[in-house]
C-alpha cells in the first residue's frame, strides 16, 4: 500500500493549476445515462473514484473513448442492465447518483446500497421519498434499492435537510419526468450548478439552481452535448491553505474565486494575503515556517454553501494547530468527521474535542511522525501538517487521497515540497 514521506520546513513558491472537481465529475458522468447520444466532456480529473465510476458505467454498457488526458466521450446508446452491484460500488457513495437517471430512462433500476468515506451516515432515505413522490415504486430488499416506475411524474418535493446527491440525483431523474419537478430546500453548492448547466446544455429545463428552489420541466429525451467540468474549489482551497502556512507565494491557475468566499475570508482574517483575477488566485504569507505567530487563529463553522464547507475543515484545522492562539472548528455536517484529530496529536498538535466542536490550541511547532489517514480530506490535512513539521512524517494509508486529488506529491513538488510517494 502506497504511503507519502514528507520532509517538512520548505516554504512554497510558484504556479500549478487546479483540476476538474471530482464532485461535479462523478454526477455528470451519471448525466451520460439520461441520453442515448454522446456526451463529451472536459476537465475530467483522474482519480480513484472517477476511475470506478468509469467501471460502473462500462459495466452497464457505456461505450467511454478517452479523447485525451482530460476528455472523454461516453456513449449510454446501448445499456444493458439497469443494476450496479455491490462489489462495484462498495467504496463509493457517488455510486446512488446512477439511480435518478437509470429510473427516468428506463424505468426500472437496482442499486446497491453505497459506501465512501467512514465520516456519517449520510442515508439515501431522501433520494427515496423523491422518486416515490415522483410516483416510483421502490423497495430495499437485501442491501439493494430496487425502483420501478412507467414514466416519473412531476412533483412538489421539500427535502427535510440540504443534501448534495439528493438534489442531484432528483434533478436528473426530474429532466426526463412528465411535467414540472420543484425541488425544495435545494442544494446550492458549486457542483450542484456545475451539473444542471451541463443538463441544460443536453436540453433540459432547468430554472433556480443556486437557489433553495430549484424547477424541472420534463422533456421526452434529452441529446447530445459537450462540457467543461468546474474547477475543483476543495483542491484549490487545500492549496490556498499550504501556501499560507508554509509560506511563500503560490498562484492557483484555473481557480474560480467566486466559489470559494468563505475559505478565501478566512485565509485573510488569519493573516494572508489574497488577490485573484477572473481565473486564478493567489496566495502570499510570512508563513509559520518564517516567523512564530505569522499566522493567527480562527475559528470556523461548517454549513451548506454558501457557507464554510465541510470539505475545507481539517485542513483549517491544520492551520490553528500552529496559529497564534486559540481557535474553535465546528462540524455541522457530518457526525463523526475528527478522526484527523488523533494522527494530528501524533505531530505533536494540542486539540481536545468535545461533542462536534474542537478546541486547537496554537503550537509553536509541529513534530514529524508516522501517521495513518483515515478519509480523504483528513489525508489533505496530515500532508498540511507534515509540511510545516520538523522532520521527517510518513503518511499511510494514502488511497483516499487518490479518491480526490490529482497528481497531489506532483504538485507540491512543483512548488517546492520535499515529498515523495513510496509504493
Amino acid at each position: 500500500m502506497d504511503k507519502l514521506v514528507i520532509q517538512g520546513g520548505v516554504p512554497l513558491n510558484g504556479e500549478i493549476s487546479v483540476s476538474g472537481a471530482k464532485n461535479a465529475a462523478l454526477p455528470i458522468l451519471c448525466a451520460s445515462l439520461l441520453t442515448a447520444e454522446p456526451l463529451t466532456l472536459g476537465n475530467v480529473p483522474q482519480l480513484h473514484d472517477i476511475a470506478t465510476m468509469r467501471k460502473l458505467l462500462v459495466h452497464m454498457g457505456v461505450k467511454i473513448e478517452q479523447l485525451d488526458n482530460n476528455q472523454i466521450s461516453l456513449d449510454a446508446s446501448d445499456i444493458h442492465t439497469c443494476e450496479a452491484p455491490y462489489d462495484m460500488v462498495k467504496t463509493m457513495r457517488a455510486s446512488i447518483l446512477v439511480l435518478g437517471p437509470l429510473l427516468a430512462r428506463f424505468g426500472h433500476v437496482r442499486v446497491s446500497l453505497p459506501g465512501g468515506c467512514a465520516i456519517g451516515s449520510r442515508p439515501v432515505d431522501l433520494h427515496i421519498k423523491g422518486l416515490q413522490a415522483m410516483g416510483a415504486d421502490i423497495r430495499i430488499e437485501h442491501g439493494y434499492i430496487e425502483a420501478k416506475a412507467d414514466r416519473l411524474k412531476g412533483a412538489r418535493i421539500f427535502m427535510d435537510i440540504v443534501t448534495v446527491t439528493g438534489t442531484e440525483n432528483l434533478m436528473m431523474a426530474a429532466a426526463l419526468a412528465e411535467g414540472t419537478t420543484v425541488l425544495e430546500n435545494a442544494a446550492k453548492e458549486p457542483e450542484v450548478v456545475d451539473l444542471a448547466e451541463c443538463l441544460v446544455k443536453m436540453g433540459a429545463k432547468i430554472e433556480g439552481v443556486g437557489t433553495d428552489v430549484i424547477t424541472v420541466t420534463g422533456v421526452a429525451n434529452l441529446h447530445t452535448a459537450s462540457h467543461d467540468v468546474v474547477c475543483d474549489r476543495i483542491e484549490a482551497g487545500t492549496y490556498m491553505v499550504a501556501a499560507a502556512m508554509t509560506g511563500g507565494e503560490v498562484k492557483l491557475k484555473r481557480a474560480r474565486a467566486d466559489l470559494l468566499d468563505a475559505v478565501i475570508d478566512k485565509l485573510r482574517e488569519s493573516g494572508a494575503v489574497v488577490e485573484h483575477d477572473s481565473d486564478s488566485i493567489t496566495v502570499r504569507s510570512e508563513g509559520v515556517l518564517q516567523r512564530q505567530g505569522a499566522l493567527r487563529s480562527v475559528s470556523v463553522r461548517t454549513a451548506p454553501h454558501p457557507a464554510f464547507p465541510t470539505d475545507m475543515q481539517a485542513q483549517f484545522m491544520a492551520l490553528n494547530t500552529v496559529a497564534d492562539a486559540v481557535a474553535t472548528v465546528t462540524e455541522t455536517i457530518f457526525e463523526n468527521r475528527f478522526m484527523h484529530v488523533q494522527e494530528m496529536q501524533r505531530l505533536g498538535a494540542s486539540i481536545e474535542v468535545e461533542g462536534n466542536t474542537a478546541i486547537i490550541r496554537g503550537r509553536e511547532f509541529l513534530e514529524g511522525a508516522t501517521v495513518m489517514a483515515t478519509d480523504l480530506r483528513a489525508s489533505a490535512s496530515l500532508v498540511l501538517a507534515a509540511l510545516v513539521a520538523r522532520g521527517e512524517t510518513v503518511i499511510e494509508r494514502i488511497y483516499h487521497l487518490d479518491r480526490g486529488y490529482e497528481r497531489l506529491e506532483e504538485k507540491l513538488s512543483q512548488l517546492g515540497a520535499r515529498i515523495q510517494r513510496i509504493k
